[in-house]
C-alpha cells in the first residue's frame, strides 16, 4: 500500500472542525493520487461518467460521493495531464490550445505559461480518488477546500500560527483545481491558494465569491489545531 501516512488522525473530526470554523458550503474533499490498482480500497466505486477533475471534486464536496476515476473517465486533457494520468497533448505543449481560446496576446505567452504549469510526471498516476474528508475510506494525498476569501484568510493565519512568515501562492488563471491545488501541493508539500479558472468555475460549482486551496494531508492536524485558536483570538473577525 503506497502513500500511507505514518501518523494517523481522525478524518471525520478534522472535517468537522474545518466545516464549523470556516462555515463551509459542503465538505473538505479528500483527494489521492493512486499509483496502482492494488491501492484502491476494496469495494470503492469506479465512476462511470467521463467528467473533468474539477467536476469530480465538486461531486465529493457537494454531493458526498466517494469514487475513483481512471484516465478514461477524465474529460479534460490539461487536467488529466497535470494529474499524471496522460501525456501532454501537442496542442497544449505548443501553446496552440490556449492561444486559440483568445486568452493570451501571443503564442509565445501561451508557451511560457504551459511550460510553468506544475504537473505530476506523465503516466505515473493510475487513478484519482475522491471523497468527503469525513467519509474518506483511503489516506488522502491532500485536502481541497473551496470557500470564501474571509475563510481562506483564517486558513492562512492557521498556516502561519506556529512558525509565522509569509504566504506564497502560485497560479496563472488556468488549471486551478488540477494543477494549482493538487499537482503543485503534492509536489511541493506546501498549501497553495488559487483563484480558480474559467473551466473550474463553469463546471465544478465554484461560485463567484469562492477560491480553492489544496493542503497536504500531513498538515491537516496542525491546521485544525491552529484554526480553532486563530478564529477565537482577540481581534479575529
Amino acid at each position: 500500500m503506497q502513500d500511507v501516512i505514518r501518523t494517523r488522525f481522525d478524518y471525520a473530526e478534522a472535517s468537522k472542525v474545518l466545516k464549523e470554523t470556516l462555515n463551509l458550503d459542503g465538505s473538505p474533499v479528500a483527494f489521492k493520487f493512486c499509483k496502482t490498482p492494488d491501492d484502491i480500497p476494496e469495494g470503492m466505486a469506479h465512476i462511470s461518467e467521463k467528467l473533468r477533475h474539477c467536476q469530480m471534486v465538486g461531486m465529493a464536496r457537494k454531493e458526498g460521493k466517494i469514487f475513483y476515476a481512471t484516465v478514461d473517465n477524465h474529460a479534460c486533457m490539461g487536467g488529466s495531464w497535470a494529474l499524471g494520468l496522460r501525456e501532454l497533448t501537442s496542442t497544449l505543449k505548443s501553446g496552440e490550445f490556449y492561444y486559440k481560446l483568445g486568452k493570451f496576446e501571443s503564442w509565445a505567452a501561451c508557451k511560457r505559461t504551459i511550460d510553468r504549469v506544475p504537473h505530476v510526471e506523465s503516466l505515473t498516476t493510475y487513478a484519482t480518488l475522491y471523497a468527503p474528508l469525513e467519509k474518506a475510506p483511503f489516506d488522502p494525498t491532500l485536502v481541497l477546500i473551496i470557500t470564501k476569501p474571509k475563510s481562506m484568510l483564517k486558513l492562512a493565519q492557521s498556516n502561519l500560527y506556529r512558525l509565522g512568515g509569509r504566504i506564497t501562492s502560485n497560479f496563472s488563471g488556468i488549471q486551478s483545481v488540477c494543477s494549482d491545488a493538487c499537482a503543485q501541493v503534492y509536489l511541493n508539500g506546501t498549501p497553495n491558494y488559487s483563484l480558480g479558472c474559467d473551466g473550474s468555475r463553469k463546471y465544478s460549482g465554484i461560485e463567484e465569491g469562492e477560491m480553492v486551496m489544496g493542503i497536504p494531508i500531513e498538515m491537516i492536524p496542525e491546521i485544525t489545531y491552529a484554526i480553532k485558536i486563530v478564529t477565537g483570538a482577540a481581534g479575529s473577525s
